[in-house]
């Protein structure tokens, strides 16, 4: 079977017979409006992003399969949530809040790339990913959502496929993100104050002694590499200096 593919950048749910998918289309015999129709129908979650789209034609036959590479799930619930990363410390700090309509929502996004078999085992496979990003999920972590849905909580959303979110819902959802993220920053103070001090009542101490008092008091490990670097190693002897020539014996 011969096959010749097409690869085009298109903005989700806009793809058009305009270049450059329609003249790339157009010398492989395909019903180009056909075509379109099919991509804005796989793409149609993923309006305001470029989707990297994969048509591959039989040039025999003029069958055709769409492919579309979607982008991470990490990635796809930063832009529900509104953030630019997930937290370094998902133990203690959230960074945002989203609503189940979202997580279905991207759980559909990647439904092929998914290990679940089922819409609900997919959908918990993206709650398992806002646990590790520190991303609440119906106002609560994401620990307790993933015991909501296997008690059946969502079980009419998941099942419907409901992503709608209303402007109030996401008004919310921004009020929340930005309490969260000012609980953050005074935390954070906290943390430093608190670890500056341990250094101080420490000084004179070993490096080892004072970074293990830092851990005993659940200073984040983040905040303890700002105060304590690592100490750059020194190369062994007779090996060459970074950047030079090898030492002198």
């Amino acid at each position: 079977m011969a096959t010749e593919q097409v690869e085009v950048l298109i903005e989700g749910g806009k793809a058009t017979a305009a270049p450059p998918l329609g003249p790339a289309l157009g010398p492989l015999g395909v019903n180009i409006g056909k075509v379109v129709a099919d991509i804005n129908k796989k793409t149609a979650d993923f309006k305001g992003m470029q989707v990297p789209v994969k048509v591959i034609v039989d040039k025999d036959t003029k069958e055709y399969t769409i492919s579309i590479v979607t982008p991470p799930a990490s990635q796809l619930l930063l832009k529900e949530a509104g953030i630019a990363k997930g937290t370094s410390n998902p133990k203690t700090d959230l960074v945002a809040d989203v609503k189940i309509e979202q997580v279905i929502k991207i759980a559909k996004m990647k439904e092929d790339a998914l290990l679940g078999k089922t819409m609900k085992e997919k959908v918990k496979e993206v709650v398992g990913t806002c646990q590790s990003m520190g991303i609440m999920v119906e106002g609560k972590r994401a620990q307790q959502t993933l015991k909501d849905i296997s008690a059946g909580m969502y079980e009419e959303k998941i099942r419907l496929g409901k992503t709608e979110v209303t402007a109030e819902e996401l008004k919310k959802l921004a009020e929340e993100k930005k309490k969260l993220q000012e609980n953050i920053k005074t935390r954070h103070e906290e943390f430093m104050n608190k670890a500056k001090q341990i250094i101080a009542n420490l000084a004179g101490k070993e490096k080892g002694t004072v970074k293990n008092a830092l851990v005993d008091a659940m200073i984040p490990a983040d905040i303890i590499k700002e105060l304590l670097p690592e100490e750059e190693k020194k190369p062994a002897a007779g090996a060459p200096a970074k950047g030079g020539a090898p030492a002198k014996k």
